[in-house]
This record gives structure tokens, C-alpha cells and sequence, in this order.
């Protein structure tokens, strides 16, 4: 495969909230990223990726970040199930095996049913059906710990892909797909850049870049990639990581992330158009 990959990780709501304003950013500098000949999401990044490559404008998405969050209620991940989750990482002899056993995490973790959640997701989507374009959602399998990487082609509905990407174990339900539960893609990675191997111009959106453990850093996934491609990175700086605040999950911090990644693109603008554009 060659052309352009887009890669948009993970990151809770500010993170969907980072990225749109980036996107944002980067058109106002002429930048176009939705132009992507492949577009890879994981968790957060699932869900921009699926409204830039089903045609949504990305000024009004980026207008609806900057609404109020209404009635929609802040989730957080406890310090009980980070504990598991480190204990997991530290114990476990493999990566999929450390998924498997987040995995039986998530199914034993009481949370919302799992439907009211699969509609939250479905309202933030204003398409339902896969687009032609090339768009991968990852998810990984809650008992095996494999990857499942969704696309048009998988058999799989797109908003039960996208609720099995953004299932954050712990936090909310794992999604039941074809007989099979998933939990959330960025327990594997937090954004997945090995997936975009092949491409000649890739550019990962990261508003959580570091890994740990069994789980590789964006920086350890493009290393891998080696000279095959030109790669730019862009992750959160000081004011966007101020803006995301302590919850990621907190809707009521959506707009500051949004203004945040919009006024960052303007720095990261050259880097990425250097990659972007078709000539080296």
C-alpha cells in the first residue's frame, strides 16, 4: 500500500474534542487532513475518524464541541481499576495476554447496560453505515486479548465497531459483537500507527501518546516503522494538556480541548504539511 495514512488515537472526550479543533486548525493553514486515503481510529480517535470519513464538515464539528455538554455526565476511571490495570501490566507474561485479563476486568465490572451506551455512541455519529473511504476501528477481543481491527468489509456494523473502540474497560460495558465482546482498541495501543504500515505519508493525532508496559508509546510504534515513510506526530502541548484538565472523560472540558488543539495547529502546521504534501 501506498498514499496517505491518517492515524487518530485515543484520548476521552477532550481527546475527540483536541483533535476536531486540529483539524480544524490545520484547514485554516490549508492543511487538509481529511483527505486521507486511509483513516485508522482508536477509542476517541474512532469516533473523529468516523465522522471525517463519512463527509462531516469539520467547522460544524468543531462548532458542536463548543456547545454546552448539557445533561451528559462526566465518567473517570478509578483508582481501584487503575491499580488492576497496573497489577495486570506488571504480572502478565504477554500482551495478550495483559488484554485478556483486562478484558475479564471489563466483564466483571459492573456499569451502565451495555445498549444505553451503544445509543450514547450512535448519537454522536451522524452516519451509520461505513463509508466507501478506507477507515480501520480498532477494538481488541475481551477474552482472547486480540486485536480486532473493524472495517467495511469485517461484518460488523459501524456504530457497533466504534462502541466496541471506545469501551474503556473499567468505565463502561464491553460491546457485544457477533456473538463476541470487545473492549476498548487502545488497550493495545493508545493510537495503533503500526496499522499504517505500507503508507508513504502518515500523520498520527495523539492526544495520549505514551504507552507502559505491554502497551508500546506512539514513539516506539513510528520507530518500528522505519525510513518506509515519512511520519509527523502531533501530541497536546502545556496549554492543551491544561485545557484536558485532570478527567479526560469529562464532557464539561470539550470546548477548552477543542480551542486548545485549534490554536496548537497553527505550530504544528509546518511538520505536518511537510509530510502531507505529495512532494518530499
Amino acid at each position: 500500500m501506498t498514499g496517505s495514512a491518517l492515524v487518530l488515537g485515543g484520548g476521552g472526550v477532550t481527546g475527540i474534542a483536541w483533535e476536531i479543533g486540529m483539524l480544524a486548525g490545520l484547514l485554516d493553514v490549508g492543511v487538509d487532513l481529511t483527505t486521507a486515503d486511509l483513516i485508522i481510529g482508536t477509542s476517541a480517535g474512532s469516533v473523529v475518524g468516523t465522522m471525517i470519513a463519512t463527509g462531516c464538515d469539520v467547522e460544524e464539528l468543531y462548532r458542536r464541541q463548543l456547545a454546552p455538554s448539557g445533561s451528559e455526565l462526566a465518567a473517570r476511571m478509578g483508582t481501584a481499576v487503575l491499580l488492576r490495570w497496573g497489577f495486570a501490566a506488571v504480572t502478565s507474561r504477554s500482551p495478550e495476554r495483559f488484554r485478556a485479563r483486562v478484558g475479564a476486568l471489563a466483564r466483571r465490572t459492573r456499569t451502565v447496560p451495555e445498549e444505553e451506551r451503544r445509543q450514547v455512541i450512535a448519537s454522536r455519529l451522524p452516519i451509520h453505515n461505513w463509508p466507501d473511504r478506507r477507515l480501520v476501528v480498532t477494538a481488541v477481543d475481551a477474552v482472547t486479548g486480540e486485536l480486532a481491527p473493524f472495517d467495511r468489509h469485517s461484518g460488523v456494523g459501524l456504530v457497533d465497531a466504534v462502541a466496541a473502540s471506545c469501551a474503556v474497560p473499567g468505565v463502561w460495558p464491553p460491546m457485544t459483537v457477533n456473538g463476541r465482546q470487545y473492549i476498548d482498541g487502545g488497550v493495545r495501543s493508545t493510537a495503533n500507527v503500526d496499522l499504517a504500515s505500507g503508507a508513504d505519508r502518515i500523520v498520527v493525532l495523539a492526544p495520549l501518546p505514551r504507552g507502559g508496559g505491554p502497551m508500546p508509546g506512539v514513539s516506539s510504534q513510528v520507530a518500528q516503522l522505519g525510513d518506509s515513510a515519512r511520519v509527523a506526530v502531533v501530541t497536546p502541548n502545556q496549554e492543551a494538556r491544561a485545557a484536558f484538565g485532570r478527567n479526560v472523560l469529562d464532557p464539561a472540558r470539550r470546548g477548552p480541548s477543542a480551542r486548545a488543539g485549534r490554536a496548537q495547529a497553527a505550530d504544528a502546521a509546518l511538520a505536518v504539511h511537510s509530510v502531507w504534501s505529495d512532494s518530499p
